[in-house]
């Protein structure tokens, strides 16, 4: 191991003494010589750049010559007609200027319209419009009792007006019922819609027949 450092040791400081005898002999001078005129003539030597030859301006065109102008050739104007003579009429006739004698004209006679069209026929009169009656439960023989006030609406003060429309069959019985227009008070409604549906009706007729309708009944609710 000792041997190897030595080696190296002696390698290193042989390769330092030539080193220095080289720069005592001039070689690298030498090789700095030869390499600097190498650089010098690979910069003298250019390619040669060619010549730009300028070219001659055009001369100018000169301009087209505006084509001659047609010039329209004069008509000759005709000359104005002759005065003509023109027939006046006379406001009294000569004294032996003949007379003449004029057919009167023909009426023109136009042709009578058809018959049909004459007597177009007249549109039908429209119907007449059925005579309607409705219900009625204010008829004395009918004996409907007053609806009943319900005690608790009396105490808590509560008053108003129900409408009930009432469904009422040929015979004069209701047999539906619905509340159209409310009091604002339940009690109220509950007691005018049973009350109607077990009057009795004059039923709606048609025509003089009895038809099944629906009828609007009001029943007021009012504390005396």
């Amino acid at each position: 191991m000792d041997r190897r450092r030595l080696y190296i040791v002696t390698a290193v400081i042989g390769f330092h003494v030539l080193g220095l005898w080289a720069l005592q002999s001039g070689l690298l001078r030498r090789a700095a010589e030869l390499v600097i005129p190498v650089q010098i003539i690979a910069e003298l030597i250019e390619a040669p750049q060619p010549e730009v030859v300028p070219v001659p301006p055009s001369p100018p065109v000169p301009p087209a010559p505006a084509p001659p102008r047609a010039v329209a050739a004069k008509t000759p104007r005709p000359a104005p007609p002759a005065a003509q003579p023109i027939a006046i009429a006379e406001p009294t006739p000569m004294a032996n200027a003949p007379t003449g004698v004029t057919a009167p004209e023909p009426v023109p006679v136009t042709a009578s319209a058809p018959a049909a069209e004459a007597s177009v026929p007249a549109p039908p009169a429209p119907p007449a419009q059925p005579r309607v009656e409705l219900p009625s439960s204010s008829a004395d023989y009918l004996n409907n009792p007053r609806p009943p006030y319900p005690p608790l609406s009396k105490r808590l003060g509560e008053q108003g007006r129900v409408v009930v429309r009432v469904f009422i069959d040929a015979s004069g019985s209701a047999t539906q019922a619905e509340i159209r227009t409310s009091s604002g008070y339940d009690r109220l409604d509950q007691t005018a819609l049973q009350t109607v549906l077990r009057w009795r009706y004059v039923p709606g007729k048609r025509n003089g027949v009895a038809e099944a309708m629906w009828f609007n009944v009001p029943i007021s609710f009012v504390l005396e």
